[in-house]
C-alpha cells in the first residue's frame, strides 16, 4: 500500500472524493462515493477541483482564489515513482486502489523462482509493468495510446528501471495477442485493467462486455504451458468480483479463482469501492 505521506483519502461524499497526492489535494467525481461529506473544511482548502464539462472530458480549477495549478509532480509506491498531471480526463496518471495487487503482482514474480515473462495489457502508466519488472520479471507492456505510453517509460525512468527488459508496445491489446498466438510467443502471466470502451492505436473499437470473454480465452491459450498468475481488473459497473471471477474461471478453464472489491480506506475508516478484481490463487 501507499505510505501516509505519498498518498491519501481524506475524504468523500456526495459524489465526490478529496484525496492527497504528496502535497497536491484534489476534489474530483467518484460516482461510488455515497453518503455526505464528513469534514468540510478539508474541502475548502484542496488545492484543486475537476468538474466534467462534455462527455468524458472536463477542468480542473483552483480552489483557493488566485492560487495555481500543479503543472506535474510525482508519488512514490515501494521503489516505483509514478509522475502525475492534471488530465482533461479527470485522472492523474495512477489508481491508487490498485495498490495491493501491484504488491501481489511483485510477490508473485518472486515466487516464481525463475525467469518469468509477463503481459500487461491496457498497461496504461505502467505501475503494474514497474511491479513485474522491479521483481525480475520481463514484461512486455501494451497500450494502445502513445502518449500514454510514452508517460509508462517516463516511470520507468523515475524508477530506475530505465534498462529493465520491458517492450513497450503501442497496439490494440485484442490485436496484439493474437499476433502473439500465431507467432507462438508463450508467456507466463497476463495483467489485464481494460476500460469499459475504447479506441484501439489503428482505431478498432473496444467494448468491454462484448469483447473481453474472447480475449481472455485467447490470453490462455497464451499461458498454456506454463502459466504463474493471471489477473483482472475492472472499473465497469456490472462487473463485480463474482462475475470477474466466473469469467476468469471459465476463460482459464476452471484455475481456481480469488476475486474481490478494489478499495480505499478514508481517514475516517471509511471504505471507498472502487472497482473489482480477480486473479489466480
Amino acid at each position: 500500500m501507499f505510505a501516509p505521506n505519498e498518498y491519501q483519502l481524506l475524504d468523500f461524499g456526495e459524489g465526490r472524493k478529496l484525496e492527497r497526492f504528496g502535497a497536491v489535494v484534489l476534489d474530483r467525481p467518484a460516482p461510488a462515493a455515497t453518503g455526505p461529506i464528513q469534514d468540510s473544511e478539508r474541502w475548502a482548502a484542496a488545492t484543486a477541483r475537476y468538474e466534467r464539462t462534455t462527455g468524458n472530458r472536463g477542468a480542473w480549477r483552483a480552489v483557493v482564489a488566485a492560487s495555481q495549478l500543479p503543472v506535474g509532480w510525482s508519488v512514490r509506491h515501494g521503489g516505483t515513482v509514478l509522475e502525475l498531471k492534471l488530465t482533461p480526463f479527470g485522472h492523474l496518471g495512477v489508481f491508487p486502489e490498485q495498490a495491493a495487487n501491484w504488491d501481489w503482482i511483485a510477490e508473485r514474480v518472486a515466487a516464481a523462482g525463475r525467469g518469468i515473462r509477463v503481459l500487461n495489457l491496457f498497461a496504461y502508466t505502467g505501475a503494474s509493468t514497474l511491479a513485474a519488472a522491479g521483481a525480475g520479471a520481463e514484461v512486455v507492456h501494451v497500450d494502445a495510446a502513445r502518449n500514454i505510453l510514452a508517460w509508462a517509460r517516463r516511470n520507468a525512468e523515475l524508477s530506475g528501471l530505465g534498462g529493465a527488459p520491458v517492450r513497450w508496445i503501442c497496439e490494440d491489446a485484442v490485436t496484439f495477442v493474437r499476433r502473439e498466438l500465431k507467432r507462438g510467443n508463450p508467456y507466463h502471466a497476463v495483467i489485464l485493467d481494460p476500460p469499459s470502451y475504447g479506441h484501439g492505436a489503428k482505431g478498432d473499437v473496444w467494448k468491454l462486455a462484448e469483447h473481453l470473454p474472447s480475449l481472455l480465452a485467447d490470453c490462455a491459450r497464451l499461458t498454456a504451458s506454463n502459466r504463474s498468475f493471471v489477473l483482472l481488473s475492472c472499473h465497469t459497473p456490472g462487473f463485480g468480483p463474482e462475475a470477474l471471477a466466473a469469467m476468469l474461471a471459465d476463460a482459464f478453464d476452471g484455475d481456481d479463482m480469488e476475486s474481490a472489491e478494489m478499495r480505499v480506506t478514508a481517514l475516517s475508516g471509511r471504505v471507498l469501492v472502487s472497482g473489482a478484481m480477480a486473479r489466480s490463487r
